[in-house]
């Protein structure tokens, strides 16, 4: 059942699981390239598959936002009284938004990260201000690798403390012995991270992954694809999808 269309599968047995998928939902999902960013796209039903952007949303009914996962953390929005949804990549460089381009002169602000991207729009589309949006939306993070599998460098605790100091309490340190220099390692808690940083845009009804092993990607081989688990030594894995619309 994997849906990615680049990973080396079949292309007729790719399209034939998005086929199923789209019978199963009722409505055609729309597949983005996802790069690890903080892009985003307004999608409609004339919107084709492979735009470049890590999130999506609409207000058109009968069109799933769809995101591919097999680790990142995938984040669903919607809205309790308008029918705005969206979906979002969130691995740690798009979460974190460290290194992404910023643009001052249209009001992006600094550091932010796919959530923030993803909320921005989704507030534009909403058509009120953001305080009085965020207490109206739901968030629901699905499965992704979990805190006690995702290790990390220090490099990645300094990005996301860099705008909020808090996170550093989701990241547990490790020692590992490498080529005779020790490395400080952690192991982070991506849902945790993404409940902060949705928490911090007003969010707080928010669902799904509590961080706990069920929802662990590469702990449960039976129930989801996990790129860190089985793609090693050349190989690859599938991906899965995560998709929110409006029947």
């Amino acid at each position: 059942m994997n849906l990615g269309d680049h990973v080396g599968d079949s292309a007729a047995a790719v399209a034939a699981n998005r086929l199923i998928l789209q019978r199963a939902i009722g409505c055609p999902p729309v597949f983005l390239q996802q790069v690890h960013g903080t892009g985003v796209f307004e999608i409609s039903h004339d919107s084709v598959d492979g735009l470049i952007a890590d999130a999506c949303l609409t207000r058109q009914h009968g069109v799933a936002c769809t995101v591919m996962v097999a680790d990142c953390l995938p984040v669903l929005f919607a809205h309790l009284d308008q029918p705005v949804v969206a979906a979002a990549h969130a691995g740690w460089r798009g979460l974190s938004g460290a290194g992404m381009p910023v643009d001052a002169d249209a009001g992006i602000p600094l550091f932010e990260g796919v959530l923030e991207a993803t909320f921005r729009r989704f507030v534009e589309l909403v058509g009120t201000a953001q305080s009085a949006v965020a207490p109206r939306t739901i968030a629901w993070l699905g499965p992704c690798i979990g805190p006690m599998a995702f290790e990390v460098g220090a490099e990645v605790k300094a990005a996301f403390e860099a705008l909020h100091p808090a996170a550093g309490a989701l990241f547990v340190e490790l020692s590992q012995q490498s080529d005779k220099v020790q490395q400080t390692k952690y192991v982070a808690d991506l849902p945790g991270l993404a409940r902060l940083r949705l928490r911090a845009l007003g969010i707080t009804q928010i669902y799904g992954n509590d961080g706990t092993d069920e929802w662990c990607t590469v702990s449960r081989p039976s129930r989801f694809f996990s790129h860190r688990r089985d793609a090693v030594g050349g190989r690859s894995t599938g991906r899965m999808a995560a998709c929110i619309w409006q029947v």
